[in-house]
């Protein structure tokens, strides 16, 4: 700053103004310059707050689970882009509010209902989406089937056989019971097992119809000890002993029963026959080098 007129009275003294800036010169009454007060200003200042930012823009998805008797009360959840969980209405309709831009899924659950699809990938770019629509079917009931094997001394290990409309196979507990679960309408066939038992009746035909079928039950007796004395012809051949082979069907299928190579007989016992079964045998010759001979002639054993 400068001094505009340096002839003029002390204490009349005045300054150039500069744009923003303001002073005051004091009056002297000593005759000497007085300290100046300064008072700075702002020209154009703007008064008032400053403008909020916009929020985000935020989109919907929303569709439709019909028949409305399974979408009722059905759960939608949302995972991706973010999560969500919402409730379909009385008519199944469902709507996700204040979704950003992205990539969803969305999978639709109610008790007792299988959905079609079973979710759906939507993308969210810069508008609703909407008709996000699911199909519920009701799913199938099911019943069991179960019963008990007694005596337990019998019933207790069995094996029980489940065929027909399904299958399935399971075990008896320590008391002889069982049960089939998760089975629909139909009809179906029981048959037990154990080794050393008979079972009366031998199997059972069960049809489900809308409900349970408890109490198909069995009796378990202990199968009386059998066996089948076997004896040949001796080979005309040298040989180092004897196999003896079995099946149940004829002409095929044999396996041996013997454990170690029959030696120094023509005869063999077999212990392992169960009740009510009809059993095929042959034989074959063994030489010390290990070679078999050919499956001997055919024979039967019916087993009471």
């Amino acid at each position: 700053m400068r001094l505009e007129s340096p002839d003029q009275r002390l204490g009349q003294r005045s300054f150039a103004r500069k744009p923003g800036l303001r002073m005051r010169p004091a009056l002297l009454s000593t005759g000497m310059l007085a300290s100046m007060a300064w008072s700075w200003g702002c020209s154009g200042a703007v008064s008032g707050n400053s403008p909020t930012p916009p929020l985000p823009q935020t989109y919907d998805i929303s569709g439709t689970i019909s028949p409305a008797v399974g979408g009722n009360g059905a759960t939608l959840t949302l995972s991706g882009a973010a999560s969500a969980a919402t409730t379909a209405d009385s008519s199944g309709s469902y709507t996700f509010t204040g979704l950003a831009n992205g990539t969803y899924a969305i999978i639709p659950s109610h008790t007792g209902y299988t959905f079609s699809p079973t979710s759906q990938s939507v993308t969210v770019s810069g508008a609703n989406v909407t008709a996000i629509n699911f199909t519920d079917t009701p799913q199938s009931a099911t019943y069991s089937i179960s019963g008990t094997i007694s005596p337990a001394a019998g019933g207790s290990g069995a094996t029980v056989i489940l065929s027909g409309a399904a299958g399935a196979t399971t075990l008896t507990n320590a008391s002889g019971s069982y049960s089939f679960s998760a089975l629909t309408n139909g009809a179906y066939t029981v048959t037990p097992s154990n080794t050393g038992y008979m079972f009366s009746p031998a199997s059972m035909n069960v049809t489900i119809n809308a409900g349970n079928v408890p109490g198909v039950n069995f009796t378990a007796t202990v199968q009386s000890a059998h066996s089948v004395a076997l004896s040949w012809i001796a080979s005309t051949s040298t040989v180092a002993g004897y196999n003896v082979y079995r099946s149940t069907v004829s002409g095929t299928q044999y396996a041996k029963v013997n454990s170690s190579l029959v030696v120094g007989s023509l005869a063999y016992t077999d212990t392992t026959v169960l009740g009510g079964t009809v059993y095929y045998y042959v034989t074959t010759a063994v030489d010390d080098s290990g070679n078999e001979s050919v499956h001997s002639n055919e024979v039967s054993a019916n087993i009471p």
